[in-house]
């Protein structure tokens, strides 16, 4: 591990270190002995485990979709063990684990590695749109959350107006950037690669690099009728996340009854936030995140069934891929850290041209 990653822990450790205390300082009376004695029902959870695997089915389904006009030969199942084994990677390893779903995908359907990553980062902008789309929904048309910033204090109706404004922002902004990448990226990257050479040795040619990779992973879009796909898929994908978010909540009875599948948004969206700050193998911030949205806008007591209901979402919705995708790499015989490793030095070599054809 080279020094920059071991400053980077060190930071993400310290950062958390600060939330654990902040929130814990003000639950002075916190059982933890009490932590451990509540009774779960356990089919809601294995309800919940099973949403989350058809989600990342969906996933290989989008990824299919994207690879329509490469590899049309490229099978749903076939790319579903890439899926369950990045994402294990990324759940083990954090952040540098990343990469190793576009990684094996590019190596098992024999395509360039920048290809697969401009799919990654393409994906992303549908994964924001999937999720608002749900949100957005969710706080302005009826719904149970509707009804419940209704009744909410006037501080967190206004947050998670905001919020909805916010993400309508967001997309709008992504929508707008990935036009003009499509229609103007080769030249965009020209131009940043000319103003910024100078600041720094390669800066240019990596952020030039970046744009022409994204530029790359819009030409996958096959027309309207994939980008439908796309979209529907998408959607889908985080409706089935939140029933498994429902169901963990529902698996502590009378105290979670309340949570519907519209409400856990607000959940999602704060453990996506947190999941900026993870320490790898080991998680933090999407935890606390969760704890804190069950505590000040959800108003669930007592704290202790708050911190067992975040520490349960984050083992089901984030670790529990962990075993199969074992078992999955090591029936290939791969090994996570070397995937890993090999995924972050094909992003650091020199840029090259990677042109995407329906004969490659």
């Amino acid at each position: 591990m080279t020094k920059k990653k071991y400053a980077a822990f060190a930071v993400v450790f310290l950062l958390l270190a600060i939330l654990v205390y902040l929130q814990f300082r003000t639950w002075r009376n916190f059982d933890w002995a009490r932590l451990l004695q509540y009774g779960l029902d356990w089919r809601h959870i294995i309800h919940g485990i099973v949403y989350i695997y058809i989600a990342y089915f969906l996933r290989a389904v989008r990824w299919k979709i994207f690879l329509q006009p490469v590899r049309k030969n490229a099978t749903v199942l076939g790319l579903v063990p890439p899926t369950l084994i990045g994402f294990t990677g990324l759940a083990l390893l954090g952040r540098p684990g990343e990469l190793i779903r576009p990684y094996l995908i590019a190596r098992r359907e024999s395509l360039p590695f920048a290809s697969q990553v401009a799919v990654w980062a393409v994906e992303r902008i549908f994964d924001a749109g999937g999720f608002t789309v749900l949100m957005v929904s969710a706080i302005f048309l009826p719904s149970k959350l509707r009804d419940f910033t209704r009744a909410a204090p006037p501080d967190v109706a206004r947050w998670i107006h905001f919020t909805g404004y916010a993400l309508i922002a967001l997309v709008m902004g992504l929508l707008i950037a990935a036009l003009v990448m499509s229609y103007r990226g080769n030249a965009i990257a020209k131009w940043v690669e000319t103003r910024f050479s100078h600041l720094a040795k390669n800066l240019g040619h990596r952020i030039a690099q970046k744009i022409r990779e994204f530029t790359i992973g819009l030409n996958t879009i096959d027309g309207p009728f994939a980008f439908i796909q796309l979209s529907a898929a998408s959607v889908l994908m985080w409706w089935v996340i939140a029933l498994a978010y429902k169901e963990v909540t529902h698996a502590y009875g009378a105290p979670m009854s309340g949570m519907s599948a519209t409400k856990v948004l607000l959940l999602m969206g704060a453990s996506m936030i947190g999941s900026m700050v993870q320490l790898p193998g080991v998680g933090g911030g999407s935890q606390l995140a969760t704890i804190s949205a069950l505590d000040h806008v959800f108003d669930i007591v007592p704290k202790e069934l708050t911190v067992s209901c975040g520490i349960m979402l984050w083992l089901v919705t984030f670790v529990a891929v962990v075993p199969v995708g074992l078992i999955l790499s090591h029936r290939e015989r791969l090994s996570l850290r070397k995937l890993s490793e090999e995924s972050a030095q094909a992003e650091s070599a020199p840029a090259t041209t990677q042109i995407l054809d329906s004969n490659a």
